[in-house]
């Protein structure tokens, strides 16, 4: 393997079609691909200024790296790629990849960020400002996320999600075959359209959650006060722990509650086969 150490890159393509290759403290100043088409990359204790480094790259690791804002859309079309212990400043990384592993990892600017992906690990990280994050990307397996940002997971597939803290609203919309275990999530309109989402010992806040959703599946969950007018034509399968706001219309299935519900709404809006029963188990 070539090393390569304490070197400065710029410009146009300076380590184009690089392989098998260590770079240690090397800084890509501004400039574009600087390692295009490349493979079996580890990057130590680097710094990236420049846009789209790791393009049609096969097999990198980045670890204690930082990627600067102008680094944006490093990391597209890559394939088996790992980042560990690295601060991403930039936006739109990662898109129409394959094989990515993201470990305590800080991305300050997560705009936009791993879109048409496939095969996704994600453990111990912060992403901000992430609106639109893993927007068509399956097969996802996350612990020990917090996230800020909204529109989160939207139309992905094969996902589990475990103690985490998703901050973003219209999450989850039209995704398939979730399931989400010991974690919190704030923000309206969680899970509309979701066929297969499963929600184990989570907590949830934001105006109408789940609604529109095909065999949605609650075991222990709990909401916040502001969770009103859940599970709207909904086939659920719930037990959920504490008082609830409202519930309004689920289709079919059933729900036990073990606390109040503040307001059930069965209206002449309710869709068939509207057979869902609704049981409410108050304490003593």
């Amino acid at each position: 393997m070539i090393v390569i150490k304490n070197k400065e890159y710029g410009g146009e393509r300076p380590l184009y079609k690089l392989h098998d290759a260590r770079l240690e403290h090397v800084t890509i100043h501004l400039g574009e691909s600087s390692i295009k088409e490349s493979g079996n990359i580890e990057a130590y204790d680097c710094t990236f200024q420049g846009k789209y480094v790791f393009w049609e790259c096969r097999k990198f690791l980045a670890q204690n790296c930082h990627f600067e804002a102008s680094a944006r859309s490093s990391l597209w079309y890559s394939e088996n790629g790992t980042l560990n212990h690295c601060l991403v400043d930039a936006p739109k990384m990662f898109r129409r990849m394959q094989g990515i592993e993201l470990l305590d990892c800080h991305f300050t600017d997560g705009q936009e960020m791993l879109w048409d992906c496939d095969r996704l690990s994600i453990k111990d990280c912060l992403i901000e400002n992430a609106d639109y994050l893993c927007m068509r990307t399956d097969n996802i397996c996350i612990d020990n996320l917090h996230l800020e940002g909204n529109y989160a997971f939207q139309y992905s597939k094969n996902v589990e999600i475990k103690n985490s803290l998703l901050n973003s609203k219209d999450a989850f919309w039209d995704t398939e075959n979730v399931t989400i275990t010991d974690s919190e999530i704030n923000g309206e309109y969680l899970g509309w359209y979701s066929r297969g989402l499963t929600l184990i010992r989570c907590h949830i806040t934001g105006e109408q959650p789940l609604c529109y959703c095909e065999n949605l599946t609650l075991v222990d969950c709990t909401f916040g006060d502001d969770a009103n007018l859940m599970l709207e034509y909904s086939t659920v399968k719930a037990s959920i722990k504490g008082d609830v706001h409202s519930i309004k219309n689920p289709t079919s299935g059933s729900i036990v509650v073990e606390g109040h519900i503040g307001e059930l709404i069965i209206d002449e809006n309710q869709k068939a086969p509207a057979d869902c029963t609704i049981h409410e188990e108050k304490g003593s």
